[in-house]
Parts: C-alpha cells; sequence; structure tokens
C-alpha cells in the first residue's frame, strides 16, 4: 500500500512558523502550532495570553481546542501537533489527556520544555520528534526577546 503522506514535517512546521509569526506581530511570545490528521491541517493556533489576559492561552492549548472541535471528539490519538517550541509541562500534560499520537517541535526549551523534566507529562503511546527547522523556530523567539530588551533599554 502507498504512503498517502503527502507533506513533510517541514512543511507543517513551516505553517506553524506562519502561526508563530502572527504572535510576534501582535506582541505575544510568538509560538506557533498546526494540528494534522491525515496529512491535513485540522487547526491553527498562536500564543494569545496576552491577548486574553490568560496564562493557559499557550498556542499548543489553543490547537488543541480547536482541533478537537474540529474532529467533534476529545481524543487526538490520529493526530499530530507540530509546535515552533518544545511544549511547556501544562501543554505536555494537556496532550496527554489527548491522547496526541505524535508531537513534532522545532526549538528545544531548555528553561520550560517538558523534556527538562521528565517525558512522563505524555501519553505512553505519543511518538516525539523535535529539533525540525530548529534554527528558524528558535530565531523568531529570540528576536522577539532582543526587541523585548531594546524597547526596555529605551
Amino acid at each position: 500500500m502507498a504512503d498517502l503522506k503527502k507533506h513533510t514535517d517541514e512543511y507543517f512546521m513551516r505553517e506553524a512558523l506562519k502561526e508563530a509569526r502572527k504572535a510576534f506581530d501582535k506582541d505575544e511570545v510568538p509560538v506557533g502550532a498546526v494540528i494534522v490528521c491525515n496529512d491535513r491541517i485540522v487547526s491553527r493556533a498562536h500564543n494569545l495570553t496576552e491577548t486574553l489576559t490568560d496564562v493557559t492561552a499557550h498556542a499548543e492549548m489553543q490547537a488543541i481546542t480547536a482541533a478537537s472541535a474540529f474532529i467533534g471528539g476529545k481524543y487526538l490519538t490520529d493526530c499530530t501537533l507540530y509546535v515552533t517550541l518544545e511544549p511547556c509541562v501544562m501543554c505536555a500534560g494537556a496532550t496527554f489527556w489527548t491522547q496526541m499520537g505524535k508531537i513534532v517541535f522545532g526549538a528545544y526549551d531548555p528553561k520550560r520544555g517538558f523534556s527538562t523534566y521528565t517525558s512522563s507529562f505524555l501519553h505512553p503511546k505519543t511518538k516525539v520528534k523535535g529539533g525540525v527547522l530548529a534554527e528558524e523556530c528558535g530565531a523568531i523567539v529570540s528576536e522577539f526577546f532582543l526587541k523585548k530588551r531594546e524597547d526596555n533599554m529605551l
């Protein structure tokens, strides 16, 4: 049987980067996410913590909510989450409860990423792939915080 997958992890990570740019433009920490099911994007999201005044409004949480609504169920076992920055413990926990099939992230987050603590925040069947377009994904976060520091010096 032929592989039905048409797009690469890099393709979907570039879509997540588009979302990160939207966050950057809104003065939000530039993290973007897409959730893919059967080679089709079923949700797109970016950080909205400042906009919504909600510390839980991370890109992953927004994407999970939208994907669950689109699919009509709370389990995302056949889905892949693409996110530009390694998920934090909260977001990793949310993927556990959705039984996310796979997580693909861009830049590692050595300060807040779930793998800094343990991988047991994830569902045992969840596959993980890190470092996809890591340089590009990390650059937008670095650019954002550099701009913030410069703005604070003025």
